[in-house]
């Protein structure tokens, strides 16, 4: 890997989340801490701020497994695919990039979001949750799960785009929660889909 650095010796590393694609933060790395990332395999970085080098996640425990790195078509800037241990960012939020322009949500965003809420419903259980009934209960999400795809189906076949998506919706969500009764998530089956290109 031949990385071009600054005058400065820093190149620019975007850190993203392995599983679900999504930004965590943007900082800085340089030949020292990009040979101890791949000594160790957790992130190193550069601190500008403090002039030294920095591992990602010593002191708060939040540390970032680095699954690859990844080196753009000019060699330099870096993308540091992490399994973040917690929050990516000093102020607790999960990524860096929590403020400004927030709504609409990108749509990547959607499911990674429905996981999310998932894992606190199952923690919370709040009463009456729809959800907490689901992943209480094998057998009805399996119905579930089997009456949203006839639906689906059924729309592809005779019903509006509108009314496709909104049905191919419904099967996401009780399929990723049956995924999570189960103790597995998307990025389990999207496992599978990749070894199957090989």
């Amino acid at each position: 890997m031949e990385i071009r650095y600054d005058d400065r010796g820093l190149v620019p590393v975007v850190i993203q989340d392995w599983a679900t694609g999504e930004v965590l933060t943007l900082a800085y790395a340089n030949a020292q801490a990009v040979s101890r990332t791949q000594e160790t395999g957790e992130l190193h970085l550069w601190s500008r701020s403090r002039d030294e080098l920095w591992h990602k996640g010593a002191t708060s425990g939040n540390v970032q497994r680095v699954r690859a790195l990844r080196l753009d078509c000019d060699g330099d800037t870096l993308l540091a695919l992490v399994e973040p241990a917690g929050p990516a960012c000093h102020t607790g939020e999960r990524t860096c990039f929590h403020t400004g322009e927030l709504e609409p949500p990108a749509p990547f965003e959607a499911l990674p979001g429905l996981e999310r809420t998932l894992e606190l419903r199952a923690v919370e259980r709040p009463a009456g949750s729809y959800t907490v009934e689901l992943l209480d209960n094998p057998a009805l999400i399996g119905e579930k799960v089997q009456e949203e795809a006839e639906e689906v189906t059924r729309a592809a076949r005779e019903e509006t785009d509108d009314r496709v998506d909104a049905e191919a919706a419904d099967l996401l969500y009780h399929l990723t929660v049956l995924l999570h009764g189960r103790g597995r998530r998307l990025a389990d089956a999207a496992g599978v889909l990749l070894a199957r290109r090989r």
